[in-house]
């Protein structure tokens, strides 16, 4: 945790610590209660950031528009993205979008089996094609929910573990998503 200068009384600067910033990606009407389990754990930690707005607030059909308001106001600033992926996470549309950002500025990746996400007959869980693609190429990690929120230190080593992948690793190829399954 890096730490930002304060003054307190007689000019005297007085360390405050800086939370990481990091951007949360979830299925809002899925996983909200493991968003909200992930911000009470960590809130003191780290400043978890979320789009709220995207898919209520966002009146417009122009994508090049909705990819800038991501980034703008949600990616820019944050180091890190935290996909939750549920049981419907790989069809939302503004996960990807939210994905190709994240990839787009080069900031750390990490996906993040929820409890919730059901296996396929075959065993595997569905996962956003393009986290899919980048936990294949080692450019994020894939982690459980438990180990996620076993520990603050535990989360930190996932984040510096991310932070430390090589760029060269991303694969943002893939076409947008351009509609919920």
């Amino acid at each position: 945790m890096s730490v930002g200068p304060t003054y307190g009384t007689y000019g005297l600067s007085i360390p405050v610590p800086v939370r990481t910033r990091i951007f949360v990606s979830y299925h809002h009407a899925g996983d909200q209660a493991y968003y909200d389990a992930f911000s009470k754990a960590f809130h003191d930690r780290y400043e978890a950031v979320y789009d709220n707005s995207v898919e209520r607030a966002v009146d417009s059909d122009n994508t090049d528009y909705v990819m800038r308001r991501i980034r703008e106001n949600h990616i820019t600033g944050t180091s890190v993205t935290i996909v939750l992926v549920g049981q419907e996470t790989a069809v939302r549309k503004y996960v990807d979008w939210e994905i190709k950002a994240t990839l787009d500025k080069e900031h750390a990746l990490i996906g993040v089996r929820l409890p919730n996400a059901k296996p396929t007959a075959d065993g595997k869980i569905v996962v956003p094609s393009r986290l899919h693609d980048n936990i294949e190429s080692k450019y994020a990690p894939w982690i459980t929910w438990a180990s996620l929120v076993s520990s603050p230190e535990q989360l930190n080593a996932h984040i510096s573990d991310a932070k430390g992948r090589s760029k060269a690793l991303i694969q943002n190829a893939r076409d947008m998503r351009m509609r919920n399954g």
